[in-house]
């Protein structure tokens, strides 16, 4: 008897054994990329294989197939998704809660969205679905109305590629940082206005993507801003320079040749910014205004973050409403880092590296210190190897000096390029 059941059990082993193979090797066969097909590996228990993702893609919304994944669950490195087959219109669902995402370009921490639901319909190589957010159950309650984020996509398939056009129409900026940012402290005592709408395109495998925001009507109130009309630096004495004196042209030259004419953000600067960063996969450019950048001094620190971003983009928008611009460009001159050892405020570096006050500066010195306000540290450290700082950098600063005649400009260039300031002691 126990012979006999040994014997069973040894069996039904081998039949298990046997089943668990032959699945292995119909699924690897069955999504073996074929020559010159976008291929991926991924990792199934003790089992790692080479997919087609064309293949699987075709496969997983399939009417024959997409049943038999309806209740399944994967875990992926964006978290634990959720699939669901609507056999109604023969759409793959696939619900993500959490989910993240890492976004070189927008710095080392990974986005995260609380829930994400995307469905696909496929139509030959045609593809079509939705995306949907929600906010996090926290900030739900200060949203009115409809709290869902939705966008429609769409996408062509091929053996090597995978293209997507998303289409988020207008909603409010609110949801977009419930959404997007909810643990954000502003949120609890901000009250943003405005909309937003978004236009995007994905390649894949690739890794390009394409972003154009839409933005209307945007405030933000609650934030305390108003406060800085007052505020004094901690910099030392004050500068106190007019708008277009020789140093607060440079500098807008330098940091922020449009800050006249927006709003507190640059749409054309954040979308080139964010392309820039993608094709170098880490963050090269910011992006970021001269309002912005006051903002990140006073307000968020300088983190790389999508969420120290989207801070920095509140108290930008509010400062732009409360202060003006002649007080934000006065506090961003008068607060800006210019140096090691904690060096800060227009008028200190016009007198640590110019023996004058910044109202005093030469032309070319103006150029010369706007031009070291991408990289203060670096610019001292070649100003003191080479005796000068970078002359490409200073000769684009000078060109983008706005409100000076053609000859001044020439004189300027000059006066620049001849220029052999002594560097500061070390």
């Amino acid at each position: 008897m126990k012979k006999a059941l040994l014997f069973l059990l040894f069996g039904l082993l081998a039949l298990v054994l046997t089943a668990v193979v032959a699945i292995y090797l119909v699924v690897r066969f069955a999504l073996a990329p074929s020559p010159g097909e976008w291929p991926t590996r991924i990792q199934a228990g003790p089992f790692a294989l080479n997919v087609g993702v064309p293949t699987a893609i075709r496969l997983a919304t399939s009417s024959w197939f997409g049943p038999w994944l309806d209740g399944r669950s994967v875990q992926t490195a964006h978290g634990t998704v959720q699939i669901e087959w609507i056999e109604a219109s023969h759409t793959l669902a696939l619900n993500c809660a959490p989910c993240t995402a890492a976004v070189p370009a927008l710095g080392p921490q990974p986005l995260r969205l609380d829930t994400l639901r995307f469905t696909a319909r496929r139509d030959g190589p045609s593809l079509a679905g939705t995306l949907e957010a929600t906010p996090a159950a926290t900030t739900v309650s200060t949203l009115a109305g409809d709290n869902l984020l939705r966008a429609r996509w769409d996408g062509r398939l091929t053996q090597t590629a995978l293209q997507i056009h998303v289409d988020a129409p207008e909603a409010p900026i609110a949801r977009w940082y419930a959404v997007l940012a909810p643990t954000l402290p502003e949120l609890q005592r901000a009250k943003i206005g405005g909309t937003m709408a978004l236009r995007a395109q994905v390649d894949m495998p690739a890794g390009r993507f394409a972003v154009h925001p839409r933005i209307d009507q945007f405030t933000v109130e609650g934030l305390g801003t108003e406060a800085l009309l007052d505020a004094r630096t901690s910099c030392g004495p004050p500068s106190r320079l007019a708008t277009d004196s020789w140093l607060a042209r440079a500098v807008i030259a330098a940091e922020d040749q449009r800050f006249f004419g927006h709003y507190g953000y640059d749409l054309a600067e954040l979308t080139a910014a964010l392309d820039a960063n993608q094709k170098a996969g880490q963050v090269e450019r910011g992006g970021s205004t001269l309002t912005q950048q006051l903002a990140r001094l006073i307000a968020t620190g300088s983190e790389r973050s999508a969420e120290r971003k989207l801070r920095e983009l509140l108290y930008a928008v509010e400062m732009e409403q409360t202060l003006g611009k002649a007080r934000i460009l006065q506090l961003y001159l008068d607060n800006a880092p210019w140096g090691e050892g904690g060096l800060c405020g227009a008028e200190a570096a016009a007198r640590r590296y110019f023996k004058r006050s910044a109202r005093n500066l030469e032309p070319a010195q103006a150029v010369w210190l706007a031009a070291m306000l991408n990289n203060p540290g670096a610019a001292v450290g070649k100003w003191q190897r080479d005796g000068r700082i970078d002359g490409e950098r200073a000769k684009w600063v000078a060109e983008g000096v706005r409100g000076i005649t053609r000859p001044q400009r020439e004189a300027l260039l000059r006066q620049l390029a001849a220029a052999r300031f002594a560097p500061p002691a070390p």
